[in-house]
């Protein structure tokens, strides 16, 4: 797209460890392939990595927005679970549990949920992926 600055990353392979260089900052972090399909599992496989991004992003979406408008927000968690189809292999499936900030206001909650539900990483996934997502709230202090 004409005008929207990209991000450039690299990847270089050595054996079965693949380094990964983000370019603006230098950070570095390696994949692995899975031991189910011939890798050590050490680290992160590629896959795993669409796991975990959408995790960050579900989260990270909620704090930006929640900090641009003003709504309550504290520390949130999120676990997820990625699940991939038999030969030829794909992700499947990627269950993700969020744990809410106590702070998250129940008059809020259908407004964060949508956010997490439409960040940029779960309108990216192919439609033939599932994704469900819950949410966790603690208990409410009654004199709140």
């Amino acid at each position: 797209m004409a005008g929207v600055p990209g991000v450039r990353m690299s990847a270089q392979i050595e054996g079965l460890t693949c380094l990964l260089t983000h370019g603006p900052s230098g950070t570095t972090l390696t994949t692995v392939p899975p031991r189910d399909n011939g890798g050590t599992g050490q680290s992160f496989s590629p896959t795993d990595l669409v796991g975990a991004a959408l995790a960050s992003c579900a989260l990270s979406t909620m704090a930006l927005v929640a900090q641009r408008e003003g709504l309550a927000w504290g520390d949130a968690r999120a676990e997820v679970e990625k699940r991939m189809t038999p030969p030829p292999r794909r992700i499947g499936e990627l269950v993700l549990v969020i744990d809410m900030p106590r702070e998250a206001r129940p008059e809020e909650r259908a407004r964060l949920e949508e956010i997490a539900r439409t960040c940029p990483v779960a309108r990216s996934l192919h439609p033939d992926v599932k994704v469900p997502m819950e949410f966790r709230y603690p208990a409410l202090d009654p004199a709140r």
